[in-house]
């Protein structure tokens, strides 16, 4: 995929992995198996992708992996043209992260708000206040409540250097990017608390915070209370 150029100061940067059956959402798999796993990994980057596009900002989606061959290839390359796409790089989480907040910055945009795709219950209003937040001494945390976080905002890439040291997918993972933030010199501004899909017991939790309508409700409907496609 060839990433346009782009045009806005603020930027909405979305760190995804291609939702291939066997790669995406693996902590789901046990119960919900690879195909199912990957389509509720589209879903809900395709609810990710149409908020983050509403909320008045350029959009950079840092991808891993390729969208056409997983779930949902027609609809998420539909929405991807809109957007500006580049590859992720680096050989750990923390490097891909810190790489995906430069490579924005050298698109041309200053402000950046970086989330996953593991929050398909984000409104363009969470979105917007994380920009709004930002300013040269102040990064933006929106924390997560298995300890991670879900939302990182930074200005001209500053404060990315942490996330290479810190141990990512852990219940300290959020107390040490701030602490590591803090140590850079910036103010930590927290958004509110979501949470994030990673276990098989969020999946229902998550569903019910989404808009009736939206991609990830609608497959999560589709599953009998035993987690088996319906």
């Amino acid at each position: 995929m060839r990433p346009s150029a782009a045009r806005n100061t603020d930027a909405v940067l979305i760190v995804a992995k291609a939702p291939i059956p066997g790669a995406a959402k693996t902590r789901l798999i046990p119960r919900f198996g690879p195909r199912v796993a990957a389509d509720l990994a589209a879903a809900a980057l395709v609810d990710t992708v149409r908020t983050a596009r509403t909320a008045g900002a350029e959009v950079i989606v840092a991808m891993a992996g390729e969208p056409a061959q997983g779930a949902r290839p027609a609809e998420l390359a539909d929405l991807l043209r809109h957007c500006t796409v580049i590859g992720q790089r680096g050989a750990t989480f923390g490097h891909r992260l810190r790489n995906a907040h430069v490579d924005a910055v050298a698109l041309g945009v200053d402000r950046v708000l970086q989330i996953g795709m593991d929050t398909p219950q984000v409104t363009a209003r969470d979105l917007r206040a994380g920009l709004r937040l930002l300013c040269s001494d102040a990064a933006v945390l929106g924390p997560a409540a298995d300890g991670g976080w879900w939302a990182l905002g930074l200005v001209g890439g500053r404060g990315a250097d942490v996330l290479p040291d810190v141990a990512m997918s852990t219940p300290d993972t959020r107390a040490d990017t701030e602490y590591g933030l803090r140590r850079e010199g910036l103010v930590v501004r927290p958004l509110r608390t979501l949470v994030d899909v990673d276990r098989p017991d969020d999946v229902a939790a998550v569903a019910g915070l989404c808009a009736p309508q939206s991609a990830f409700a609608t497959r999560v409907r589709m599953l009998d209370p035993f987690g088996v496609s319906a």
